[in-house]
């Protein structure tokens, strides 16, 4: 059983997050993502949910609490944006190492400067390789759907490693539309109503010493096992995702999802709301008889190498719509790990970078209707090279 409901992402990730039964919530107030704690604050003022908020002075505070929580063996949940996360920067990278499987929401805004708090995932993606799985959504549905997926991923034995569920800020987290809101006896049935630690508990009866100061071999051995996890992540991914399909229905492709590519000998890879604008612009170029299909990245950690050289391997060209600069090669951050994947896999593919909707600039189907025109008059002239990046702003490229 189902409720139909009208939410803003916001509100998708605060009841997705009050299902999966927390026993410790702490964040602190961020724009665009401040709305989930007064949402969950709200509940718990309601009745509606038994979790312990705690009210910290800084998102630094917040994360080292549910470290804390975490290590005695309660679900923790927060939740956090841009400056927020950077914030967060030091514990942020001690909680894949200690293993601990929290899950937060990034709502993503550009990080200043030049001042802004409209949307972008460059806070996320910049803190890609500090060891949190990081999953990317498109709409208020799939936020809802990928934070009770996301404890079941980060809990499980083979990965205990902290997620991180990404959204696009104001596109996603104050806009609303229509979600299925499945009752909590479903989600207590796809997800174990408590966590139980195996690896680690904090208790006063053994004291024990937590993070001391690591010798250099010791160090080495944390930092194998993480990948290691991170490896194994790739495959839970998968199995939640068609776990939950199973269970309510609903499934998205798990690290990685096609559209109309069967016969495509184009496409354009996305990440995150600008998706759907992307799909419309590939349903108009079919139209047309430009056979063209789309790839939507869901996890950047673990990166889907095998799934999307699958994807692409076999393409005359493929352009990225990156919401975000990698300012070391001048181009996105989705499109140089793709070059990445099919360089290293011997299959080399004409390839567009396109950078656009940077300070939340709309993604319009114009503008991905230029660029499926550029990668299909890109790749027709030939050659392996990349093209010089293809900025994407005010309904034209530059």
């Amino acid at each position: 059983m189902t409720t139909v409901q009208v939410l803003s992402g916001n509100q998708a990730a605060a009841i997705g997050a009050k299902l999966c039964r927390p026993d410790v919530i702490a964040a602190y107030p961020i724009t665009p993502q401040t709305p989930i704690v007064e949402h969950l604050a709200q509940m718990a003022a309601d009745g509606e949910l038994t979790a312990s908020l705690c009210e910290v002075e800084s998102e630094h505070s917040a994360l080292s609490v549910l470290q804390g929580a975490a290590l005695t063996g309660c679900r923790t949940f927060t939740a956090t944006s841009s400056q927020g996360l950077s914030l967060m920067y030091e514990p942020y990278f001690r909680t894949p190492t200690l293993r601990l499987p929290i899950v937060m929401v990034i709502v993503n805004r550009e990080m200043i400067s030049p001042q802004t708090v409209w949307g972008g995932p460059q806070d996320s993606l910049t803190l890609r390789d500090a060891g949190w799985v990081q999953l990317y959504v498109e709409d208020n549905q799939e936020i809802l759907d990928t934070v009770i997926q996301a404890f079941r991923i980060a809990e499980d034995r083979r990965v205990l490693l902290p997620v991180n569920v990404c959204y696009d800020g104001f596109y996603l987290s104050h806009m609303t539309e229509r979600v299925d809101v499945p009752d909590q006896s479903d989600v207590d049935d796809y997800l174990p109503s408590s966590y139980e630690p195996e690896h680690i508990l904090l208790d006063p009866e053994r004291p024990m010493s937590v993070d001391p100061l690591t010798p250099g071999a010791l160090l080495t051995e944390y930092r194998r096992k993480q990948v290691l996890a991170m490896s194994r992540a790739a495959q839970v991914i998968k199995e939640a995702d068609a776990s939950f399909g199973r269970k309510f229905g609903r499934h998205w492709g798990g690290p990685v999802s096609a559209y109309r590519l069967a016969d495509a000998e184009f496409a354009l890879v996305t990440l995150g709301s600008m998706t759907g604008a992307a799909r419309v612009a590939v349903d108009e170029a079919r139209d047309r008889g430009v056979p063209v299909g789309l790839v939507k990245v869901r996890s950047v950690r673990p990166w889907p190498a095998t799934e999307l050289f699958r994807l692409l391997k076999d393409l005359r060209g493929f352009g990225v719509v990156d919401r975000n600069v990698s300012f070391g090669w001048g181009t996105g951050i989705i499109h140089q790990e793709l070059r990445a994947t099919l360089s290293d896999l011997g299959r080399p593919v004409p390839s567009v970078a396109f950078v656009g909707g940077l300070g939340g600039e709309d993604l319009t189907v114009d503008l991905m209707t230029k660029a499926v025109r550029t990668v299909v008059e890109a790749s027709r002239r030939g050659g392996t090279a990349t093209c010089p990046t293809v900025w994407l702003s005010g309904g034209r490229g530059r």
